[in-house]
């Protein structure tokens, strides 16, 4: 099927159980898909836009509102939408780092938090990881002294993930940010697997910068997503343009230098609108999400000789899995090698899992029913006793 003369139609959540580790938290709402094909035009959200000419003050569709709205939720003071959270990331970088300026980043951080300082020429210095994949606020005192040492100063800027890419593990983020301000460091918090997904209150957390993903985490469009800051750090993250001229004497008001003006326009930013209401009452419910999350990773824990790498019990629905010791074994000598997997799991409307994984690979359960975590774990056991794994 097609939806247009050379595009398919992707069906892929209309028609099977998605796990896809960066799928999940990003699917569209009903209101979404609505709002984007009435608003979806380029510069449809500039219908009514006014002076001070602002995106963040458009009031049709209420953007206004919208912006004040996220910023309460997330427990802060501003907040501005974004193309993305590596946008958000570049934004505070390149408001705090200037070249050769140390930043210290967790070491299971994504690598776009590694790219906003290497684009203002920092220099990044990690903190690392414990034997369980952690980030600890010990190490983060630790290292913030090996930075001084080194440097003569300290780090410009730390970022700490929340719930990190590679495992889901969860760290101690209010630790972190304790110990970091006990030497006068701003922090940015990378939620970008936690806004949208389960609670999060920068003031509780004692963050200075809150960076989420709308496309990632909060069933909107891509790009889009949310840099959120304390009053105190606004002025400087925020800033507006002193720019003049120099023949004409052209002034351009209130526009903000770090995002170049207006960010999201069109499909991003009305669908994020109209997906908030029902994001911000689903984290609520993040309680069930994990207790289906439960469900398969018991089922695959039963598996002989398999082994949940992540944290257990299970704090996050995103879990990273070894079957070296169980399917891999039978990839060995499968006809279909590493793809019977995969293969097994499409035959019963499972998808997302890299196709050819065997040894190590991650899923998220988020947005599943009880019906459906039931179904894929028994999938799962089904896949195993077939292929003659000993299930405990």
């Amino acid at each position: 099927m097609k939806c247009c003369d050379n595009i398919d139609a992707r069906m892929v959540d209309e028609t099977s159980i998605n796990l896809d580790p960066i799928q999940v938290g990003g699917r569209l709402t009903l209101e979404a898909m609505k709002a984007m094909i009435c608003w979806g035009d380029g510069y449809s959200v500039c219908d009514n836009c006014r002076k001070p000419f602002r995106l963040d003050y458009i009031e049709n569709p209420p953007l206004k509102d919208f912006h004040v709205d996220v910023a309460e939720w997330l427990g802060m003071a501003q907040a501005r939408t974004v193309p993305g959270a590596r946008r958000g990331f570049q934004q505070v970088a390149g408001t705090y780092v200037e070249k050769g300026d140390p930043v210290l980043i967790g070491a299971l951080a994504h690598y776009t938090s590694y790219l906003s300082v290497e684009l203002q020429k920092g220099i990044v210095r990690e903190i690392p990881k414990t034997a369980d994949n952690h980030i600890t606020a010990e190490d983060t005192a630790n290292r913030i002294e090996d930075v001084v040492r080194e440097f003569g100063t300290t780090p410009k800027l730390l970022y700490i993930d929340h719930v990190d890419y590679q495992f889901g593990n969860m760290h101690d983020v209010k630790g972190i940010a304790k110990v970091a301000h006990q030497y006068d460091i701003p922090v940015l918090y990378n939620g970008v697997y936690t806004v949208g997904i389960m609670p999060v209150n920068g003031r509780e957390l004692g963050v200075d910068f809150i960076v989420g993903s709308g496309h990632k985490s909060m069933a909107a469009p891509a790009p889009s997503g949310f840099l959120a800051t304390t009053e105190e750090r606004a002025d400087e993250v925020f800033r507006t343009t002193q720019m003049e001229g120099d023949l004409t004497g052209r002034k351009f008001g209130i526009k903000e230098v770090g995002i170049l003006g207006c960010s999201l326009m069109g499909a991003p930013i009305v669908g994020l609108l109209a997906s908030f209401p029902k994001v911000k009452a689903r984290v609520e419910h993040f309680d069930e999400e994990l207790a289906n999350s439960k469900i398969v990773v018991e089922a695959l824990r039963s598996i002989e000789g398999t082994k949940i790498l992540s944290e257990y019990p299970r704090k996050h629905t995103l879990t990273r899995v070894d079957t070296t010791g169980s399917f891999d074994l039978i990839a060995q000598t499968h006809k279909k090698r590493g793809f019977f997997l995969s293969s097994a799991l499409g035959k019963k409307g499972i998808t997302g899992i890299i196709p050819g994984a065997t040894k190590v690979w991650k899923f998220n359960t988020y947005g599943m029913t009880r019906k459906q975590a039931e179904y894929v774990a028994d999938a799962y056991l089904e896949i195993a006793e077939t292929n003659g794994l000993t299930i405990n």
